[in-house]
């Protein structure tokens, strides 16, 4: 997905529980935001923001949905790079086709993980296909470490089985919860589920203590450490924590997806696709893109052009950071 984005970032709404702060939670709101250039589509951005930059190496969250697409047009984003990070793609409902640079032709379907490598260069395309009536989903991003920031480009699909615990229905798509460890390769320790709550249930799930976690809601009211999570929300818990309970509030299933890792120390620059460590990192990146290198090499049979890259600010790009991070 693009990353271009307009309006001012939403700040984090305090998380009360019985007049006091619940140790350890901060809810994160959405901001809109427009996806995929002249052709956008509105998304719901929880992460990054100036709270809070990262959940582990989880660095980006968007939330779309449910659109009719008769009346929104769907997805249709346009060839763009990217540097430094790799995308996640997870729908509820609607069906995605993916083209990529390396010649992958995919399809991105409910239940199903994609999971693309950008490392130090790549281009795809997204856009949602005829059979499409309604589009709903996520798009997450995860930053690569220094090591690994500038890996060859990959790509790998996976269909996590639903497990069953006390009150929810779980798919693992990557890392491991509930005795089910996804099979994906990453490059930092990372957890991402999807889970559907039973409604009026509560479910308690071990996870790992050197974990942060974030529990972002799709639908329902999610009570967690203290606080109501409300939809399109992202409830952040530190690193601690070995248990983490869930309970449905409503008298339907919840959806949420719960992502986790171990906290991300390093000072990154984040700027539209890219994900470098230094101005000259994005300048290079934009560079390259602008004059179609084969950095990023072509994205074949997506109909339409591809996307130019922003104008650079006229101030250099600052590092983002955590406020915990120095």
């Amino acid at each position: 997905m693009n990353d271009a984005e307009k309006g001012p970032e939403e700040p984090p709404r305090a998380a009360f529980g019985h007049g006091e702060n619940p140790p350890g939670i901060e809810v994160l709101g959405a901001r809109d935001v427009p996806l995929g250039g002249p052709r956008a589509m509105t998304v719901r951005r929880t992460l990054p923001q100036r709270a809070r930059t990262t959940i582990g190496a989880w660095c980006f969250a968007d939330h779309y949905g449910p659109d009719d697409v008769a009346d929104t047009g769907g997805m249709d984003v346009a060839p763009h790079p990217h540097i430094g990070l790799q995308t996640v793609s997870w729908l509820f409902s609607g069906e995605i086709e993916h083209r990529d640079s390396m010649g992958n032709h995919a399809f991105v379907r409910p239940g199903e993980l994609n999971l693309m490598t950008g490392g130090h260069g790549i281009s795809h395309s997204e856009v949602s296909t005829a059979r499409t009536t309604t589009l709903h989903g996520v798009q997450l991003w995860v930053v690569l470490p220094e090591e690994h920031r500038n890996t060859g480009r990959d790509f790998q699909h996976h269909v996590p089985a639903p497990v069953r615990v006390d009150g929810a229905e779980i798919r693992v798509f990557l890392g491991t919860l509930a005795g089910d460890t996804s099979p994906v390769r990453t490059f930092t320790p990372l957890l991402g589920a999807e889970l559907l709550l039973d409604p009026h249930s509560t479910t308690e799930l071990a996870v790992d203590t050197g974990f942060e976690h974030g529990v972002l809601v799709d639908h329902g009211d999610v009570h967690v450490a203290g606080t109501t999570l409300r939809p399109a929300e992202l409830g952040y818990l530190g690193t601690g924590n070995d248990t983490l309970t869930l309970t449905n509030g409503t008298d339907s299933v919840a959806r949420v997806i719960l992502l986790g890792g171990t906290p991300f120390e390093e000072r990154i620059v984040m700027w539209w696709n890219f994900i470098g460590r230094s101005h000259e990192d994005i300048v290079e990146a934009r560079e390259a893109w602008q004059n179609a290198s084969d950095r990023f090499g072509e994205v074949d049979g997506y109909d339409g052009d591809r996307l130019p890259a922003p104008v650079l600010p006229n101030v250099r790009i600052a590092p983002r950071r955590n406020p915990a991070n120095h």
